[in-house]
């Protein structure tokens, strides 16, 4: 992991913590559990041109793919 990924991984999980207005710890949780911070390490090359609300859309649609509801 480059020492560029942690901040956008952080800046992520708090652009998705706030549009569904959950705790930082509760969103890295469900992100976690449902595989978007896999996603967002494994494509960071893409993801991180994208900006922050296509980010987290993309993380929404991972998330509902392996079980998550959030929506």
């Amino acid at each position: 992991m480059s020492k560029y990924e942690i901040p956008f991984l952080t800046s992520a999980i708090q652009a998705f913590a706030r549009r569904f207005a959950m705790t930082r710890q509760a969103a890295f949780r469900y992100l976690q559990k449902h595989k978007a911070l896999a996603f967002l390490v494994e494509f960071y090359d893409v993801e991180h041109l994208q900006s922050m609300d296509d980010t987290v859309d993309d993380m929404i649609l991972v998330c509902r793919q392996n079980g998550g509801t959030l929506a």
